[in-house]
């Protein structure tokens, strides 16, 4: 007994001992507390971890990121003995000679949320061949930066600021025949959704430099002093310029950066105080050069308190382009200047800070930071899709070279997965064949969660267990092949449902435990049990049939009159199918004044959906006629659709409220059981992006009068959502494929399931818990702030109009992904109209009218919401254009000369530019070159500061 009670607490430390082992392993695969992820690659064994000497972090081995790929090495010897101290991040590397494409994965982010990668490189002859390799690096599909290792012992960083849309993000390393891909470490730190607004979800940053200027000592400064871990390069130079410091801290005063006070305390002015202060910077740009441009980022603080006679107060050009306003920096604050989109690249910058007129102080600046701006609009495969293959890979280790993302790019697809793409959605995958892989244990329920697979073979393995009837739930699912596994059970009532309609043909041989007939499949005692009850239960029935048909009668004598309207009330149900049943007020059962149909109804008058209209993020859009004849669109939800109950909801009760000749028209609904549709107006030629893509099966090539007047409808139709609606509307998802067309080709806007109300002006927003809405549609204000605003569709509109003019998607990907704002704008800077109007147009157009029209959609798509037009004056301008263009057709001459527009019509460059008189177009072309913020490769070196 007594050996009993000493033992007891020993095993209770080993039973502690072993949960905070696996507690430990399972940790360091997630987030720390402060959701950062530290990985130092190549680390030998799985569970081995320390804390850096200079950070204090904890540092992991990668395994729980990206398994056993690749292989593991330390540098040599030689590199690891140097003069200054080398991190231990660099005495091992994990390098990948096999596979293109080799991924870590970072899981357990917060889904739209901000984050900084930062991954570090030194090579150190790991391999003892020395030979230096060129690769690239990715963040998910979108390409982030080229390595290129020049020295054994140099240590090459690569830093972006990306928004992750998903709950994972990952790390990519290809080769691209220039050298084994290795890496050192990998970072990720989450950053406040303020910080960097030009990352969003179409584009991303990567940091050229990150400086310092004139610190105290050549420490590098990151976390703890910088909480997000930034890493601020020192700066110093007593050739170049003076130094002023302060001991007191310097407030972040709520700014979107939040520079440390360490950062902000030392700042560089020049050595004459007649100078002006300048930075030239001249770098070398990737060797795909695939950057969109490039962001200067300048930090001020005032850090000495000046007497009332003293002032400091200073211009910034940017290659020879003055910014307009002057800096007059806070004292102990801090304050920021960038030079806005940065939509454009120089070879060089040369920016120069110079005292007003006014001043008595010369220019000072504490930090400074570069980025280029790379695009990230290549879309994911569907994160469900995602999700799910990634939980089938883990569960049953599946052992194929499974990186990165499963359908993208389509030369990487995943061995054996098959998926599917749509120019607007992400792609599905559609085939799963995992046939003869070792697959062991019971069938997963992540297969449930494939929503548009059609294929799905898991033959000969060693599956066990039962056939799971949620399997029946995949609607798009046609073959299902069980085949040559170790299965057992009944299958469910569900599946031989399905098997029987012909829907699914399931392929279970090879399973000798497998039964097709329930009762079979039961033991005998349970036969025996289950016939017993089956009595019981019988004899139950008849006696609750004999009450129910005894209270009929009694009823009935009491009330015949009651009784009789009740059964003739069922009976007209059951007949002709149709739902009438009302509140105590006579509304519909969701309280809406519209006609509701039954399912049973909508299989009728659509031929049992014979007609297929188009497909939608909704489902099925299918041709109908009503008792009357009418023409419907009869849009079925499907059951792998991502819009539920809610946004369901809200289309039914805003089609029921609005009603204007620019918005498709809903007849009535269905809310049926699980069944969910609308039915609408008939638009019989289809969508505007059908007609522009020449894809559709009513697509003919619209003449450019046409678009206009369908451009002027369309303008009409979001007018009055935000100002004849009450309360106001967003819609949240235009784009080409919701604007509708009758047969006269008049425009309606529809799909509103995504539409919000907001309560008082135009600079009002409302807040939502999720981006929506479509790939190269989307405001780049709302991806960042996630507050939507009337501005926002004003923008999407801008992006249609933009479609209209130009005959071209959203975003072009021939050869490289380019947004279509940017394709135009670099048309127009040289005064080339022609260059961007729809070849197809042939010419018959009004040049004034086409060139009016590509101003008006580019000042729709500024990102500064305060500089787009609302949706009345964009109605106005185009029903301008729609007025030249139809003097023309009256005979009117078209000299091919652009005339101008007016002060109102365009502010052709960055924030820090607008004219306010008529240009023609060789002057706007010399302007915008004036004003050219591009991109500027990188020097090894830095900017100069003088």
């Amino acid at each position: 007994m007594e050996q009993s009670t000493a033992a007891s607490p020993w095993l209770l430390l080993l039973c502690l001992a072993v949960a905070a082992t696996g507690g430990a392993l399972q940790a360091r695969a997630q987030p720390d507390v402060n959701g950062f992820i530290s990985i130092d690659c190549g680390l030998a064994g799985k569970t081995t971890s320390y804390v850096d000497d200079t950070t204090k972090l904890l540092y992991t081995s990668d395994t729980d990121f990206i398994g056993n790929v690749g292989s593991t090495h330390n540098i040599s010897a030689q590199y690891m003995v140097r003069p200054t101290h080398l991190s231990r991040r660099y005495h091992s590397v994990r390098s990948f000679p096999d596979g293109v494409r080799n991924c870590y994965t970072l899981r357990s982010l917060v889904p739209g949320g901000k984050y900084l990668l930062r991954a570090s490189f030194m090579y150190g002859d790991y391999d003892g061949l020395g030979s230096l390799p060129i690769f690239d690096l990715h963040v998910g599909v979108n390409y982030w930066q080229t390595v290129n290792i020049s020295e054994p012992d140099l240590e090459v960083t690569a830093e972006a600021v990306v928004f992750v849309p998903d709950e994972f993000v990952h790390v990519c390393l290809l080769n691209t025949g220039a050298g084994t891909p290795f890496i050192s470490d990998l970072e990720l730190r989450p950053l406040k959704k303020k910080f960097y607004p030009q990352a969003n979800l179409t584009k991303g940053l990567v940091l050229e430099h990150r400086l310092n200027l004139a610190p105290p000592d050549t420490s590098i400064v990151r976390y703890p002093v910088d909480p997000h871990d930034r890493v601020w390069l020192p700066k110093s130079d007593a050739k170049m310029w003076s130094s002023i410091s302060t001991t007191e801290t310097v407030q972040s005063d709520g700014d979107v950066f939040e520079v440390p006070s360490m950062v902000m305390q030392t700042a560089v002015t020049p050595l004459n105080a007649a100078m002006n202060l300048e930075i030239i910077w001249s770098p070398n740009p990737q060797p795909q050069n695939q950057s969109l441009g490039y962001l200067i980022i300048m930090h001020f603080s005032e850090l000495q308190l000046l007497p009332s006679n003293a002032e400091r107060q200073f211009y910034i050009s940017i290659n020879d382009m003055q910014l307009p306003e002057p800096v007059s920096p806070h004292y102990l604050g801090t304050g920021f200047v960038s030079n806005g989109n940065a939509r454009y690249r120089d070879n060089k910058y040369n920016i120069s800070m110079y005292a007003t007129a006014n001043s008595t102080l010369p220019p000072v600046i504490s930090a400074v930071e570069f980025f280029s701006v790379i695009s990230a609009t290549n879309i994911a495969t569907d994160s469900q899709d995602v999700s799910a293959i990634m939980a089938i890979k883990a569960n049953y280790e599946v052992q194929k070279n499974w990186m990165g993302d499963p359908c993208v790019p389509k030369t990487m697809v995943w061995e054996r997965l098959t998926c599917s793409y749509t120019s607007d959605n992400s792609p599905r995958i559609i085939s799963i064949n995992l046939s003869s892989s070792g697959l062991n244990g019971d069938i997963s329920s992540s297969f449930t969660n494939f929503k548009a697979v059609q294929y799905l073979d898991l033959s000969n393995n060693n599956l066990t267990g039962s056939i799971p009837g949620s399997l029946s739930q995949l609607t798009s699912l046609t073959i299902l092949d069980l085949s040559g596994n170790h299965l057992n059970g009944s299958i469910s009532p569900e599946l031989l449902k399905r098997t029987q309609d012909g829907s699914l043909n399931l392929r279970h041989g090879n399973n000798p435990d497998i039964c097709t007939d329930g009762n079979s499949c039961q033991p005998t005692k349970t036969k025996n049990k289950l016939a017993i009850y089956g009595v019981v239960l019988i004899a139950v029935i008849v006696v609750l049939v004999l009450v129910a048909v005894a209270l009929f009668f009694f009823l009935r004598q009491r009330n015949p009159e009651s009784m009789n309207n009740s059964v003739k009330s069922h009976k007209e149900m059951k007949n002709d199918g149709h739902r009438t049943e009302k509140d105590g007020y006579g509304n519909s059962p969701l309280g809406l004044e519209t006609r509701q149909f039954t399912y049973i109804e909508l299989e009728r008058i659509t031929n049992n959906f014979r007609r297929v209209l188009g497909k939608g993020g909704f489902g099925n859009v299918y041709e109908g006629s009503l008792e009357d004849g009418t023409q419907v669109a009869v849009k079925i939800r499907s059951k792998s659709s991502n819009q539920g109950d809610r946004e369901f909801l809200t289309e039914v009760q805003i089609l029921t409220l609005i009603h204007h000749k620019n918005l498709v028209s809903m007849i009535g609904y269905c809310k049926d059981g699980e069944h969910m549709a609308l039915v609408y107006e008939f638009m019989s030629e289809g969508t505007l992006e059908e007609h522009i893509s020449g894809k559709g099966n009513n697509a003919v090539c619209l003449p450019w009068r046409q678009r206009l007047r369908i451009a002027v409808e369309s303008a009409q139709g979001l007018e009055y959502l935000h100002k004849g609606c009450n309360p106001p509307l967003v819609h949240r998802d235009v784009k080409a494929t919701n604007i509708l067309l009758n047969a006269k080709l008049e425009a309606k806007i529809a799909d509103f399931g995504l539409s919000k109300a907001f309560h008082h002006n135009d600079d009002t927003h409302v807040s939502t818990n999720r981006i929506v809405g479509t790939p190269g549609y989307v405001d780049p204000d709302y991806q960042t702030t996630w507050r939507a605003t009337s501005k926002s569709d004003v923008y999407s509109f801008g992006i249609v109009l933009l479609v209209l003019v130009t005959g071209k998607p959203p975003i072009l990907r021939t050869p490289h992904t380019i947004s279509i704002i940017e394709w135009v704008q670099q048309r127009l800077a040289q005064g080339n109209i022609e260059g961007v109007v729809d070849v197809r147009i042939h010419g018959d157009h009004d040049i004034n009218s086409m060139w009016k029209a590509a101003v008006i959609a580019l000042k729709c798509t500024t990102e500064a919401l305060a500089e787009r037009p609302t949706m009345t004056d964009v109605v106005a301008q185009l029903q301008e254009c729609l007025n030249l263009e139809e003097e023309l057709a009256d005979g009117g001459s078209d000299s091919g000369i652009y005339n101008g527009t007016n002060s109102d019509d365009i502010n052709w460059t960055d924030d820090a530019y607008s004219t306010n008189k008529s240009t023609n177009s060789s002057q706007r072309a010399a302007l915008e070159k004036e004003h050219n913020f591009g991109r500027v490769p990188t020097m090894d070196t830095g900017p100069a500061v003088r």
